[in-house]
């Protein structure tokens, strides 16, 4: 090659395009592909048998198995995710509620609650400054 070379004359916008839509509508479906999957094995209305051919068809067949999954059961895949995140709500302030800590504490802050515990347990901080990192995690 003698002269220059122009990318963008070897790569026109609407090739770029289409590979933008391509990645888009693959990242999509494979976020479809492992949602399918994480809600045969949450689900706990099926047994094994029916779990294993659910798997075997959406492994092995993935487009017609994921589309046929979701017009079979899709519309309580997101009955079930609710109820999931609703249990989780309920234990994490079932979890608060044991250690003593204020309702709209999150889960990191009950470890770093633990954390200090630990630290004040072992003689690494004095009360006061437990008190003081307590105080400033909780507010």
């Amino acid at each position: 090659m003698n002269g220059p070379v122009f990318l963008a004359y070897d790569y026109p916008v609407l090739g770029a395009f289409w590979t933008v839509l391509f990645i888009t509508l693959a990242t999509m479906w494979f976020i479809l592909l492992f949602r399918v999957v994480a809600d045969i094995f949450r689900d706990h209305t099926m047994g094994g048998p029916q779990k294993a051919l659910w798997l075997i068809c959406v492994l092995c067949l993935p487009f017609l198995g994921v589309f046929v999954y979701v017009l079979a059961r899709g519309g309580a895949m997101g009955e079930r995710e609710a109820r999931r995140d609703a249990e989780l709500r309920q234990a994490m302030s079932a979890s608060a509620a044991r250690t003593g800590a204020p309702s709209g504490t999150t889960p990191r802050d009950l470890d770093e609650l633990a954390k200090l515990a630990d630290l004040k347990a072992h003689g690494d901080i004095s009360e006061a400054e437990y008190a003081h990192a307590k105080e400033r995690i909780l507010h």
